[in-house]
């Protein structure tokens, strides 16, 4: 006869589906600091597999998510799963199955990189001590640090410190790593390093949750993405669906500026405006036909140079949800 304790909850759940169950799953998460509602009665998804982009300005309520899903915060209402566990109480089971990169790597300065790392995996009670070595070798060789194993801590750079810090997450084989800003003080390489290493962990069945502020990084590696505003969760599913339902951009190429703008505003389009670039005009498409704008502004004597229909990037649909910039660190 099977225990429930030696059930794995996510293979239950694929078996009963036919479905993968989320690697994390939240439903009312909810955490006040005093009267400050810092994340607020959140629905978060992160499908098995999947590279999950979460994004949010500072002060969004990203960090406090992530650290209630990793039993370090508690939540003042709603519910948590992670790896098919209900959180915290499932603490002991999920946590040797995810890797964490949080707020930066806190590591012993006086010891080298491997000394860390060393420490780490001999506080490690699921670690096999036979293999030890071999897996901080591989660990520091995938991130990079190979070379500079022996160095102390206090001497490594920001990105060498950040890469030690996603070594640690990686001494194990993990079903999901959570990565906060992980390529905060990495120089271009590193940041396509990290990139490509989040690629790969993806392709091998790791699930990634990554916090960054490099939008056009989360572009390049994300299958879905989360955006918190305001401790809200105010937009989540797949990339592409996210990006959908942003507005189109018209660009129309003209001498005739004004006459342009006219046809644009009668045919109801939003937020005409002057490109600086080309000295033409651009709007929103909305529903909006183009082959109708085109039509119009011929009709209309305006005399085209060019006519251009742009889908917003993350970063557009970024500053349009959430009103903000994104150079800050969330």
């Amino acid at each position: 006869m099977t225990s429930d304790l030696e059930i794995d909850p996510v293979r239950a759940a694929e078996s009963e589906t036919g479905l993968a169950a989320p690697a994390v799953r939240t439903r009312g998460l909810t955490r006040r600091f005093g009267k400050h509602v810092a994340v607020d009665h959140i629905d978060l998804e992160v499908p098995t597999g999947a590279v999950y982009g979460f994004l949010g300005p500072n002060g969004s309520g990203k960090t406090t998510t992530i650290r209630m899903l990793l039993g370090l915060l508690r939540a003042d209402a709603g519910e948590i799963e992670v790896l098919g566990r209900s959180m915290p109480g499932g603490v002991a089971a999920v946590l040797p199955r995810v890797g964490a990169l949080i707020e930066g790597p806190a590591f012993h300065p006086y010891l080298s990189g491997a000394q860390n790392l060393r420490r780490l995996d001999v506080s490690d009670a699921t670690a096999d001590p036979r293999t030890s070595r071999d897996r901080i070798d591989a660990a520091l060789a995938r991130v990079g640090l190979t070379a500079a194993a022996g160095k102390k801590f206090r001497n490594y750079s920001l990105g060498m410190k950040q890469r030690l810090g996603l070594a640690a997450a990686l001494l194990q084989p993990r079903d999901l790593l959570i990565l906060d800003e992980p390529t905060n003080g990495l120089d271009p390489q590193g940041t396509r390093e990290v990139r490509h290493l989040v690629r790969d962990l993806a392709s091998d069945g790791t699930t990634v949750l990554v916090s960054s502020h490099l939008l056009s990084e989360v572009e390049q590696i994300a299958s879905h993405v989360g955006i918190m505003a305001a401790g809200a969760l105010v937009r989540q599913g797949r990339l592409a669906d996210v990006l959908a339902e942003g507005a189109p951009l018209v660009r129309v190429g003209t001498p005739d500026v004004e006459l342009a703008r006219a046809a644009l505003t009668g045919l109801g389009l939003d937020d005409v405006a002057l490109d600086a670039q080309t000295g033409g005009l651009t709007a929103r498409l909305g529903d909006v036909p183009v082959e109708l704008v085109a039509r119009t502004l011929v009709t209309d004597g305006v005399r085209l140079r060019d006519l251009g229909v742009e889908r917003p990037d993350l970063e557009d649909l970024f500053v349009s949800i959430t009103g903000e910039g994104f150079d800050v660190l969330g």
